[in-house]
This record gives C-alpha cells, structure tokens and sequence, in this order.
C-alpha cells in the first residue's frame, strides 16, 4: 500500500515574495535493494545489477562525497558503493544536467560495482525535514539512517561504511550504530585503500584546490568580474523578453575575444533575432565557458560590433585593432549560467622556464587547454615540473567573480606531448569518448560461436522467419576487408515476370535485448567511433565481425525489405517488410562488382568463390551474378532519377601510395565508382520505406531523420564564387540547386565543380534525428536526399539509432498481424531525449574521425623537408578570399587551407619576373573575386578566384595544441607535376594502408630511442573490430563529409 506524503518547498518570486510549493510523495512499502544479501529477495525484487557478493563491506557516499570525489568513486577498483537517492538528487539539482547523467552513467555500467538506493520512496526510511534544519543537515541525516536500514536489511552480515566531510556528523553517528561506521573520505582511503596511488594522488589534488578556493575567497576582495543573476531573476528575465537564453560558442581561432550565444528554446522564437549574439571580450563573457546555457542582456544598438573577417593562425594572434569586420550584429554580455557544462580537459602544464620564472616553490600553476575555446584553468600543485612533457587531464571546481581564471585540479596523466597514443587519447578526452572495453556482464550475454561450439539457427526461428537460402542469390558489396558487412542486396525474377528487389540487414535485435547490458552499453556508446588507424566498436566483436556480419557461406539473421517491381518501368507495386534467414552467396569488393558491371571478366580470379568451380559452373554463376549487378545497378539509376532535387555533394576519400620500401610517397584522392551510388540508392530506398512503415504505425514515437533546408545567406559565398566563372546557382530548392550545380561545369578546369559542390556541403544544416511527436509533420523532409521521411536502418551493428528503428518495425509488423509487440517501445519524451544523445555522439564521433585524420595528415608531413620534398610541393586552386589571404584547395591531396598573402611582420607578397614569391613592404586590397597585392616599390600581383597557384605544405608545431597543416604560396603559376612523379609502379592501397604505416614509423621512431610502446594499442585490439571503413563511411555519409578543411585551423 503506496503512502501519500506531502513535500514543501519555499521558492522567491521575481517580486521578492516566498511561494509555497507543495508536492505529492508516495511511499513505498519496498523498493529493490540490488544486494545479494538480501534478506527478502521476494519483496525487494531485485531483477536488475546486483553489488559483489566478494566484496568485504558496502561504502555509503554522502551528497557531498558523491560531488566533490566523484572522479574518485568512478575507479573501478573501488566496489560494494551504494548511491542513495538523496545524494543523486543533490547531484542533480546542485551540479547539473552533465554531472547527473554520467552519475546515471556509472549506475548503469557493468563494470562497475555500484547500485542505486531509493532511500527516500521506501516507507521505513523515508525522514521529512524538521523545522528549522538546514537541507545539508537533513540529507546527510537521511542517507545515515538509510544506511542502518540496509545494515540491518543485510541482516548485519556486511559492514556499512558511510563516508562523508562533515565533521560534526562523523562526531555524531560515527558509533551511534554498531556495524555502521562515519568516517571522512580520506580516512576511507587510508584505511582500506592505501595502495591505490591514483586515488590517493587525486584526492590530494581535489583537497589542495578546495583549500586555494577557501583561501582566495577570504584573502581577494576586488571583483574581476560582476557576479551573476539569482535563477529567479533570470527565469522573470527571460519569460518578460528582457534576457535571453542561449548556448555560448566560443571562436576559437579568437577565443580571448569572440564568442556567440546560440539562440535556444523559447529566446529563439520571442526575441525577434535571426542570428546569433555577439559577446565580445572576456569580461562580457562573465565566467562562462564554451557549451554553458547561458542568459544574456543585450547591449544597445551603438554598441554593437562585427565579427572579424580576417584569417588568424590561432589564439594568440587575437588583436582587437586594425582588423577589418563586418556589418554590426547583436552583441551582449552574460548575466547568468542556467547550466554549467563542464567537462574533463586536457591541457599542456608551462615549459620549465615558464614554471621557474613562478617562483621555485610556486604551487599555483596555470595550464594551457589543448582547446583553443577554453580558457586558462588555476591548478594547485608541486608536479608542474615533472608534468611538462605530458598532456594531463583536469577539471574546474569553480571560478569566482574575484578570479581572473576558472580554478580546478589535476585528474590523471594522459600520454606524452607527441606521442601517437598520448595524442589520440587527448582527442577521445576532448569528444568525451569512453572507449573500455566490454564488460564480463556484457560478454556473458552474447552468443557462443566456436569451432568446438558452432552457433547454429534455431529450429523456433527456422519456423518464425522466411528462409531465403535457396530461393535469392543475396552477395554484399563492401570495401577490401571489411569485415562488418551489415548489409546485402539480391534481385530476381518473379513468376509473375516482375522483378523482386531485396535489402537484407543484420538481425542485431535477435542478439541484444532491450535495456540489457549490451544494449545500455551501446545506447551510452550511440555509434561505432572510427578513428584514422583504429576503431572503437558499439557493440563486442562476436556480433559486429561475426553473427552480426553477413559474411559469404554462412546462415545468417536478417531483417529484409522485398519490393516488388514493375519488369519495365520499376514502379513499386508491392513492399514486404520481416525477419529472414539468409545465406551470402559472394562477398565482394567496390572494384570487382565495378569490373563486372563495366564486362571486365578476369576479375573473377579475385572473387573467392569462383576459385573451386569448374568452368561449366563458373560460367553460369559469371552470368547469374553479371546479370544481378547490372539489374541492380539499372533499377538504382531508375530510383535516383525519381528523387527529384537529391543533392550530389562533394567527398572524398584518399588513396595511399607506397614505394618500393613501403613508405608513404603519396596521397591521391580516390574517384567514385558508379557501383558506390547503386548500393547507396538500395539503401537509401530501404530506409525511405522503414521510415514510412513505422511512421504509419507509430506517428508520434518513431524515430526519424531530418534534414532542414539551409539558411539562404549560408549560399551567398557560393553564388558569389560560381558568378566569377560566369555561372549561376538557384538556390531556391534542392532541386533547383541540384540542377544548377550540374550545369557548372567548367571543361578546362574540372576542379570548380567540385570546389562548388564543396562549398555547397558547408552551406548544408545538419542531418538530425527526432521524434515525430516532437515536430510537425511538414519538417520531417530531407533536403539533402529530396524525400518526405527518411530514417537510418541499415546499420545496426554501428549505429544505436538503427537498433531503435529494427525495433519500431518489428513493433509495427506485430501491430499489423493484431499480435501483442514484444518491443519496449521509448515514450515521444524520452525519445526525444534518446535522440539528442545519439545526434551529441555523432557530432563528437565526427569531430574526433577529422581530428585523427588531420593528425596523421600532420604526422605524414611534419618529417618532410620542405625545401627539398617534392611531395611538399603541389598545385592549389584559390577558392575563396580573406582580407588578408585566401583559402586553396589542394587536389593532389584533398586539403583545404588558408594561405596567407600578409604575414605577422605587416609585409606583403610579391612575385617576381619568374613567378617566384617574397615578402616586401606593401599593401592589400580586396575586391570581390580577387585580391591584389601593392609593394611600396610598385610591383603588383594579382590573384583572382580559382587561379592556380603554386603551394609548400608544411606542418606548424605546437606544445600546448594540436599540430596543424600550413600552406605558402610560392608562386602565382600552377605548379606542374611530372607524370613520374605522379605515379609510381607500385600498388595503390587504401587509406589505412596509411596508417599502418606511419603507425609502423612511429613505433620504429620509438624502440630506436629505447621507449617502451604504449600497451594502449594492445587494449586497442580487444574491442576494435577493424581497420578498414565501414559501408556507410563511404556511401551513405559521403554526403555530411566534405572534403578535408583545414582551414578551420586559420580563423575562416
């Protein structure tokens, strides 16, 4: 019988009046205790993650234990801790929306031994507040009273430890109980895990940062920065208009200087403004920190400011003066923080001059992030000097309104500065990717496959499921291997005449069940993170490289779409949608199914399965799969054309180039084959009809993809650029943009097609999943591929969205036999909330793919000499222009970049009688399509839009940063390469081939200064599936990768 209780809570009104706020509460006669020593397991009913039954007592944090040492409590090492619900509610309400989900996080995780406790909805430990005490009082006194409940639910036979830093608690109730103990964090430590040096280290340096906070507030009366708003205020401010919300971006190419605030929620709708805010300087910032919620008043019209169109290397060249900017847009200052999203950060401690020029004993040491965005971060420590050389993680505590920087402490040491592992785990920091590996939890729920122990299909699914091994010839086509074919196409000849087209998709819903460990495990993950040289799986290698990879020969689950089709004119006359079992006749690779289709026969001696048939049998399969590509390839021509207005934009893939000794020699960007387009089409038409088929049956909880137009002024630098070369772009409609984009082509210089279609890619909104009951219906449309619904369906194993999706089908399959669905469908809210992690996941599984490449790109670079590497030498294409240089585009290697035509010393470029350039006193002036350089000698070199130019690639260090690709130009005349030079006799290889090795030339780099290798590879290997790209790397986002910009690097 549930109790009714009531809670009150006393708020202040914007007017200053208290309200009275009353809330419901119902207690509960048992809730789940999630111990093995559970006295009543038939009450509790603990169905869920249960604590060790090994351990030799429970540890109980207080509310202020779980704040403050969380990083601490996150070590594996420490097991038996039990979180009780009024200390993740003070978690909650008094660290924000991060802090609390990664709390939720850790509860979740497997591999960690810690449960949760709802101490405050269970009827025997509930305690309301008395009158007059303090809310820190009553919640340590509930989480000790709970914690005797447990003692004594455990029927006293494991000790409970409550630890907490609150001295006058630790006085009280430290033997009030017998077999319950209150010490002091530290105490814990010492006592139970004095081994644990990490810990110990951690916990100094979270001590030492609170005891500096303490003093600075009591020794520093003068305000560096005014303090911020109370909530309430705020919250009057922005319902009235007079203040308004948003997320704060920080530029960081001049992070001391400029940043925006987002518009968000209702700001964006009742404010009037179609643009971001401007909120220049630090001191306007208040505090705040790129990715906080913050709320901003806006200053009057007179001063406002523009943003500056100059390039800039990084944050040092920030200058407020002598920059030319744009038109006046509005500009605030921050009042407050609604949310604080602060995250680990991984900075760079000062050189050993900068530290002795502190002061020898100095302890207070300020670091630099490797993110340009953040700001300084105040650590207290006696480690800065044997720290110099590593890249470290820290965290800020706080930053008061009378210090100049945020003050934080140390975490844990990442890697040395430059090293390969050091360097790729500062990226998986900075994108807040955790890569463990996959728990013992997690394992024990997956299948068995081993030659002692075949997995076989079982008898109940051979009944349940359309068996299509002996009736389609089902083949993959996917990149030299890869080994997660989660993907395979058939086509055939019904007897009706008509012609049957089929996509069959991994079954990965059979193998991972709603709300298991797996599934928590990949729904936290959201993606596979592909890195240049390794990848970090969604899901255990069993299903992603094996039950869950339709490989050749062998029987495999399956979720399939069959259309129907018209044998002429391809119209779709019927669809069917349902699980399968089927039996990969071929696994081929992107340039054999491409010398199939264009009737270059020999390439069968590298498809393995032709090897063992004799010639009879090998000529009707030749024939058999000859006839099956073509038709693919026909009916996917067919499907495109009806998509009116889907974009083709710009990608690009490279392909490596070796010599004879195996080293890198070259990069050469890799053309499209037409069989790339035929698989995209089948997919994107499996996903458009899903998409369709769960919206149907589920209209305001399926999951979607979206695709919003973009904003019109994104396309003005497009149209500028296409009028230089005389064409012209309508950018009314994807179809009007499509067309235009086709009919630009220039026959003596294919390279403006694709720098426009580039530039077309940057103009593009994000591709966002949602729920449809979250928005109307007229916005589900996809711009970039012209359809009124789309979703992602066709990777499962890589993609947890796609699991939600195989989900909502089967749900909506049962709905339609009127059979009662099996799936644990998400509400539209909590949907909604799903989809906004998984959409935050892909935008950092993006950035941290673009880093690692840009990484090895630098690392492939950084050793050349410049002066005498050819390679580092190569023709650019100018394509847009700056105030004080241009952006090239470099073909041979895919790179874009800024190329500056006045350097740091105010001098000017200048190209002699040979073509040559140097640097000379002079002048810039910038027109629309061109930009012309004056010398004080009157010698003058003009360079227009898509000229091309003679470029050195070189690679600009930095210690505190990551390294980053620079561009000179050398000369105003295309630079021409050799055919010698160009191709080389041996074999082009792929992009991992790259990988390899310059990975190889940095572990040779390594044993040959006798430095151990970094046993993270070893880890690495665990839980990576492959080193090859996935399917839809390639084709279907091919669409959302532009080609590789560096010019992000250069303030553009």
């Amino acid at each position: 019988m549930l109790q009714k209780r009531e809670k009150v809570l006393l708020l202040k009104t914007f007017q200053g009046r208290t309200l009275r706020i009353v809330r419901e509460h119902y207690l509960r006669p048992s809730v789940p205790c999630n111990s093995p020593l559970c006295s009543q397991p038939t009450v509790c009913l603990n169905d869920g993650k249960l604590l060790s039954s090994d351990v030799t007592h429970y540890m109980i944090p207080d509310w202020k234990v779980v704040q403050d040492y969380f990083e601490i409590l996150e070590f594996p090492e420490l097991k038996g801790i039990i979180f009780m619900q009024t200390a993740c509610q003070a978690v909650q309400h008094q660290r924000g929306r991060r802090q609390y989900n990664k709390l939720r996080n850790l509860l979740k995780d497997a591999r960690h031994d810690c449960v949760p406790f709802a101490n405050e909805f269970l009827q025997d430990c509930y305690l309301p507040r008395e009158q007059g005490e303090s809310m820190e009082k009553w919640q340590t006194r509930s989480i000790y009273s709970a914690a005797v409940w447990y003692y004594h639910h455990c029927q006293d036979r494991m000790p409970v430890i409550v630890v907490t830093e609150d001295e006058e608690a630790v006085q009280q109730y430290g033997s009030e109980t017998e077999g319950v103990f209150v010490i002091s964090f530290k105490n814990y430590l010492d006592n139970f895990w004095p081994d644990l040096k990490a810990a110990h280290e951690l916990c100094d340096s979270i001590l030492q940062s609170r005891r500096e906070r303490e003093n600075e507030r009591q020794e520093s009366h003068r305000k560096e920065y005014p303090e911020h708003l109370p909530l309430e205020v705020l919250e009057a401010g922005i319902k009235s208009g007079r203040y308004i919300q948003g997320i704060l971006k920080v530029n960081k190419h001049r992070a001391q200087i400029e940043a925006f605030a987002r518009l968000q929620g209702a700001s964006s709708k009742d404010s009037g403004l179609v643009s971001d805010i401007l909120i220049y300087g630090m001191k306007a910032r208040n505090r705040s920190i790129h990715g906080d919620v913050v709320v901003v008043e806006l200053l009057p019209k007179n001063e406002w400011k523009g943003r500056t169109s100059a390039l800039c290397e990084n944050d040092s060249d920030d200058k407020s003066s002598g920059e030319s900017t744009s038109e006046p847009m509005p500009t605030g200052r921050v009042v407050g923080i609604l949310q604080k999203n602060w995250r680990d950060y991984v900075v760079t401690f000062p050189s050993k001059e900068e530290v002795q020029s502190q002061g020898k004993n100095a302890q207070k040491i300020l670091v630099t992030p490797w993110d340009y965005r953040i700001p300084k971060i105040r650590i207290s420590t006696q480690q800065a000097e044997a720290l110099q050389d590593f890249r470290v993680v820290v965290r800020i505590d706080s930053w008061e309104s009378t210090s100049m920087y945020p003050n934080g402490h140390f975490v844990r040491v990442l890697g040395r500065i430059g090293d390969l592992e050091g360097e790729i785990a500062t990226i998986l920091v900075e994108n807040s990717i955790s890569v463990a590996p996959f728990s013992e939890a997690q394992m024990c729920e997956m299948p068995v496959n081993t030659p002692e122990n075949p997995w076989k299909v079982s008898p109940e699914e051979e009944r349940e499921r359309k068996d299509l091994r002996k009736t389609h010839l089902v083949f993959s086509i996917d990149p030299k291997g890869c080994e997660d074919v989660d993907d395979t196409l058939s086509v055939r000849t019904l007897s009706n005449g008509n012609l049957e087209l089929g996509v069959h998709i991994a079954d990965v819903t059979h193998f991972v069940a709603p709300n298991s460990y797996s599934d928590i495990e990949a729904r936290t993950r959201a993606t596979t993170y592909y890195l240049a040289d390794r990848r970090y799986d969604m899901l255990p290698s069993i299903l992603s490289a094996d039950l869950c990879s339709l490989l050749g020969g062998v029987d495999r689950y399956a979720v399939s779409v069959l259309w129907e089709l018209d044998k002429t004119s391809y119209e779709i006359k019927k669809v069917w949608y349902g699980r399968t079992i089927i039996r990969s006749a071929y696994k081929l690779f992107y340039e054999a199914a491409q010398e199939l289709l264009d009737g270059n026969f020999s390439v069968i001696d590298d498809i393995p399965e032709f090897r063992d048939l004799d010639e009879k049998s090998r000529q009707a399969k030749l024939e058999e799969l000859v006839w099956a590509v073509r038709k693919l390839t026909d009916i996917a021509r067919h499907v495109r054309a009806k998509r009116h207005g889907a974009l083709e934009l710009e990608g690009v893939e490279v392909r490596i180039q070796l010599d004879e000794k195996k080293n890198i020699c070259d990069l050469i960007p890799k053309q499209p084959l037409e069989v790339h387009e035929t698989v995209a089409e089948c997919m994107i038409l499996a996903n458009h009809w899903v998409a369709k088929k769960i919206w149907e049956s589920f209209p305001h909880q399926a999951l979607l993809r979206q695709h919003p137009p973009p904003h019109q002024e994104f396309f003005s630098e497009l149209r500028e650029c296409a009028k230089a070369k005389g064409f012209f772009i309508d950018t009314r409609s994807n179809k009007t943009l499509a067309d235009s984009l086709d009919n630009a082509n220039d026959p003596s210089d294919p390279i403006v097609n694709r720098l426009l279609r580039s530039m077309a890619t940057h103009a593009m909104s994000n591709a966002l999943y949602f729920s449809t009951g979250s928005c109307a219906e007229e916005e589900f449309h996809h711009y970039g591929l012209a359809l009124d619904k789309y979703t992602h369906f066709t990777s499962p194993i890589r993609r947890y969205s796609d699991i939600i999706v195989h989900r909502l089908l089967m749900a909506a399959i049962s709905k339609d036999k009127k059979m009662e669905s099996k799936e644990n469908l998400f509400s539209n809210k909590d949907l909604e909330e799903l989809c906004r992690h998984i959409n935050n996941r892909n935008r950092a599984a993006q950035r941290s793919q673009k880093r690692s490449t840009e990484l090895f790109q630098c690392m492939y670079f950084k050793d050349k000499d410049q002066e005498t590497e050819d390679r580092c030498i190569s023709d650019g294409v100018i394509y847009s222009m700056r105030t004080n240089g241009v952006l090239v585009f470099i073909p041979r290697f895919g790179i874009k970049g800024a190329a500056y035509l006045k350097n740091k010393d105010g001098l000017v470029i200048s190209c002699g009688p040979d073509s040559h350039s140097e640097w000379k006193p002079g002048s810039l002036q910038r027109f629309q399509n061109k930009i012309t350089s004056t010398t004080t000698g009157g010698e003058s070199v003009t360079f227009h839009l898509f000229d091309h130019v003679t470029v050195r690639i070189s690679v600009q260090a930095s210690r505190c940063h990551s390294d980053t690709i620079r561009l000179e130009i050398i000369s105003n005349k295309p630079y021409m390469i050799p055919d010698t030079e160009l191709f080389h006799q041996s074999s082009l290889l792929l992009k991992s081939d790259l990988v390899k090795e310059v990975t190889r030339s940095v572990e040779e780099a390594q044993l040959a200064q006798e430095v151990k290798v970094n046993v993270i590879q070893e880890d690495c290997e665990k839980y990576c599936q492959t080193k090859g790209r996935s399917l839809y790397t390639l084709l279907e986002e091919i669409r959302d990768l532009a080609l590789l910009d560096v010019s992000n690097s250069h303030g553009i």
